[in-house]
């Protein structure tokens, strides 16, 4: 919806390298995807997609379900999650992970794909489910996954992104068994949550402007899932200052802007997806362009691909603003 100005050099030159970017030519990527049963197992492949010269690298591979990279602010490795627990994947110099390290957080913690490290690598924020309680919660933990707080009791409420001044945790949330979801901050020193958006339609995945000005979230308040922001305050009276950014032929899932402030990559869905839940469907990896706080309204495939839930759930650009990490899933007998 909104018109670029005037670009900056980098913006000229970067703008040159996406005219030039295609999908990757890799088999996992450009295969139909085949349905995925509960009963079957998966392939998760995590991949960098370097926006250099529009190539794509594998990181790591195994045949369990990886979810949701995030790359430390120092730019030395990357989360994930899988099966319940959050794991450190050092990289490597040929730019692999090494073995995948458990974080300290305590046994019986149910993490899901929700979580991010802090813009100063000191914290880690992060979702799960602690039995007997049935629901997500949100954690607050050293980076290490040691000295867990809880950050929000009610559920469900799952976090998402950082303020850039690592003050507050932005987080989606259903309250009072309403079944509406919306878009929450809490304080991350401790404190009252606040509530950001109130329109009745579905709002997730917050993530933070490097600014720290706006808050970019998806949202089918259009009719369909597209990619919405509103001031970081929030989206006032009838969400009157929230505002439609990026709306494609896609169902358009969990904007994430990079370090610089320049760029927007979020997932798109095939048109009529009704969630984000299915892993096993044709995916779209778009790109879009940022210049002076105005959204181009011109959006560019990156990667086509199996995936889904746990592709890019969370924000994974690398700290250069040139790379980003995503997952691929592929079924197993």
């Amino acid at each position: 919806m909104k018109v670029q100005s005037p670009p900056s050099l980098f913006s000229c030159a970067l703008a040159l390298a996406l005219l030039s970017l295609a999908v990757p030519p890799l088999g996992a990527q450009t295969r139909p995807a085949a349905p995925v049963h509960p009963e079957q197992h998966l392939r998760s492949r995590l991949y960098v997609y370097d926006l250099h010269d529009g190539s794509t690298h594998l990181v790591y591979s195994a045949d369990s379900i990886w979810e949701a990279p995030n790359w430390s602010p120092d730019g030395k490795y990357l989360i994930s999650n899988s099966e319940g627990g959050i794991y450190k994947l050092e990289l490597k110099q040929d730019g692999t992970a090494a073995e995948p390290e458990k974080l300290a957080i305590p046994a019986g913690f149910e993490c899901n794909n929700d979580k991010a490290i802090s813009p100063d690598g000191r914290k880690l924020a992060f979702s799960a489910t602690v039995p007997p309680h049935k629901g997500s919660q949100v954690f607050l933990a050293d980076a290490d996954g040691s000295n867990v707080k809880l950050m929000a009791s009610d559920s469900p409420s799952y976090f998402h992104g950082w303020s850039p001044d690592n003050k507050t945790l932005a987080f989606v949330a259903q309250r009072n068994g309403s079944g509406q979801y919306d878009i929450y901050r809490t304080p991350a020193a401790g404190g009252t949550e606040e509530r950001l958006t109130s329109n009745v339609h579905h709002d997730d995945g917050p993530d933070y402007s490097p600014d720290g000005k706006w808050i970019y979230i998806n949202s089918d308040r259009s009719g369909k899932e597209a990619v919405w922001r509103f001031p970081a305050d929030g989206a006032g009276p009838e969400d009157a200052k929230a505002e439609m950014v990026v709306s494609d032929s896609l169902e358009d899932w969990f904007p994430h802007i990079s370090p610089n402030g320049k760029l927007l990559v979020y997932i798109g869905y095939p048109a009529g997806t009704a969630t984000h839940n299915p892993r096993d469907v044709r995916i779209e990896l778009r790109l879009v362009a940022i210049n002076h706080d105005k959204v181009a309204n011109k959006q560019k495939t990156l990667v086509a691909a199996t995936g889904g839930q746990g592709s890019l759930n969370v924000n994974s650009w690398a700290p250069d603003s040139m790379r980003f990490a995503y997952v691929t899933y592929e079924a197993l007998p």
